[in-house]
């Protein structure tokens, strides 16, 4: 199981090392997490990324004793103008890795034609101020983002809670690597994602990165100045933050 646990600013950083070993840790503190809130408030709002990264986590998470119909599911990025079957698509993704699986109460989708989006996030807006979210599910991108808050749109002082976003050729060709489309043209350019300044209100935050392809933006994320160059460095000072990583991806810092 976990090798190393290291504490950078208020975020602890927990290592693992295989990629398996992290997402059965991940999806346990996730659990205990969505367990509490229900037993406090009767039902949890959760926000899921969707990535391959996210496989290990999601995979243990339905392996947990977790009363799903007292779960509320969101959806934490999307592609603008992306079909509800685009097999790239997050939502679809999501589906096919939990959502479809086990009967959540509620599942609030980001699904959008093209000319919607703005209309979009301003629904989305007024579900999120409705239903608080009690945990978010995150990943780390190669560039260092979080959702899809690439370096050049990320704003830790956000006045939106989601918006649109413009993609940098770093986090299209990740979408790439990842085998989600086959080439960076391929990749839209426009895209809705919850903000820093939304995921840093959350007051639970579990963030799963693996891989080598991660290191740098790990590395900069826990050694580098807290900065909009590398977005994740924010996590070290949420105030409930847990960053699990595999033995590759935090290959940098040990």
């Amino acid at each position: 199981m976990e090798i190393i646990t290291q504490k950078v600013e208020n975020l602890p950083v927990y290592i693992f090392n295989t990629r398996a070993e992290m997402g059965v840790k991940a999806a346990e503190d996730a659990a205990k997490i969505i367990n509490e809130v229900i037993a406090k408030n009767g039902v949890a709002n959760v926000v899921f990324a969707a990535a391959p990264s996210q496989n290990d986590l999601l995979e243990n998470l339905l392996k947990q004793d977790i009363d799903w119909t007292k779960v509320r599911g969101f959806h934490q990025d999307e592609y603008i103008g992306i079909s509800p079957e685009e097999p790239a698509g997050f939502g679809l993704w999501l589906r096919r890795a939990i959502f479809d699986k086990v009967p959540f109460m509620e599942l609030h989708y980001l699904l959008c034609d093209a000319d919607q989006a703005e209309a979009k996030c301003a629904e989305y807006t007024e579900l999120l101020k409705k239903y608080p979210i009690d945990l978010i599910l995150l990943g780390i991108g190669e560039n260092g983002h979080l959702a899809f808050n690439d370096p050049a749109v990320a704003d830790f002082n956000d006045p939106y809670m989601i918006k649109v976003v413009e993609l940098d050729d770093v986090c299209r060709q990740q979408q790439v690597n990842d085998g989600c489309f086959p080439t960076l043209n391929d990749v839209p350019k426009y895209a809705m994602s919850l903000t820093m300044s939304f995921i840093m209100s959350v007051p639970n935050a579990i963030c799963v990165v693996p891989t080598d392809r991660k290191a740098n933006a790990v590395y900069g994320a826990t050694r580098g100045p807290v900065t909009t160059a590398c977005p994740a460095s924010i996590l070290r000072q949420h105030k409930n933050a847990g960053l699990y990583l595999d033995k590759a991806a935090a290959s940098k810092i040990l």
